[in-house]
């Protein structure tokens, strides 16, 4: 079941990013070149393969306990802001995630800026296509990193990543544009409640705390903080409609 939810998490991680990084790329292939799109998008790509390269033996290196207590607080520090997040937009106090708009403004930045002469670079839109593949991608690297330095294995975190990465690489180069009909805002809430189970899990472990049930806690956690996190979004729509 843990391999199962591993899995999980790491392909819903994974796509929510790619879904941003994917919608500033795209933006800039349509509103200036393709190649200048790749090529700052494959720059961005191999910067995050770097820092995994490097992250992945420094988690491995670390003892046991000391690992799942990095791995857990890695895991709370950005589970616990998606769950920040998505809570308070499923509550109505911020404004719906949405590859589109990204797209969109992507747009609106690359018209402000001169293009590229015909057989020019254009390192204008080769910036902008590397920092939205590198900012997402950050976040996609430490989150996998960490879930696949569990004592378990990292074969779980690594498929659910890969098929994810794939999955949303294929249907952008075939559509060409965001996929805007998946519901961005809920995916992220539903990330932020595993993210942060798991990172509670793997702390507590770190801190030698006897789950009840053992693994069986990586069932309960996620419904406990998934009811919690409901009932505020309740009162955040509530105090929202009386407003």
């Amino acid at each position: 079941m843990s391999a199962v939810l591993t899995a999980l998490a790491a392909a819903v991680a994974v796509a929510v990013e790619l879904l941003e990084a994917m919608a500033i790329v795209l933006a800039v292939g349509v509103s200036r070149r393709w190649y200048d799109a790749a090529w700052g998008a494959l720059a961005g790509v191999a910067a995050c393969g770097l820092l995994a390269v490097v992250l992945g033996p420094l988690l491995a290196g670390l003892p046991l306990d000391t690992l799942r207590l990095t791995i857990g607080a890695l895991l709370l520090l950005f589970g616990l802001e998606w769950l920040r997040k998505g809570t308070l937009r499923l509550g109505g106090r911020r404004r719906r995630s949405s590859s589109t708009e990204e797209f969109d403004e992507t747009i609106d930045e690359l018209r402000e800026s001169p293009s590229a002469h015909a057989g020019k670079a254009d390192w204008a839109a080769r910036l902008v296509a590397f920092k939205g593949v590198l900012l997402e991608g950050v976040e996609v690297v430490v989150i996998v990193a960490a879930l696949a330095a569990r004592p378990s294995g990292a074969a779980p975190a690594v498929a659910g990543a890969v098929a994810a990465a794939l999955a949303v690489t294929a249907a952008g180069a075939w559509l060409r544009a965001p996929l805007s009909r998946l519901p961005e805002t809920e995916l992220k809430y539903g990330v932020g409640v595993l993210l942060t189970s798991f990172g509670l899990f793997f702390a507590g472990e770190g801190l030698r705390v006897d789950w009840p049930g053992g693994d069986l806690a990586l069932l309960y956690l996620p419904a406990a903080l998934a009811a919690a996190s409901r009932l505020q979004i309740l009162r955040l729509r509530d105090g929202e409609a009386s407003a």
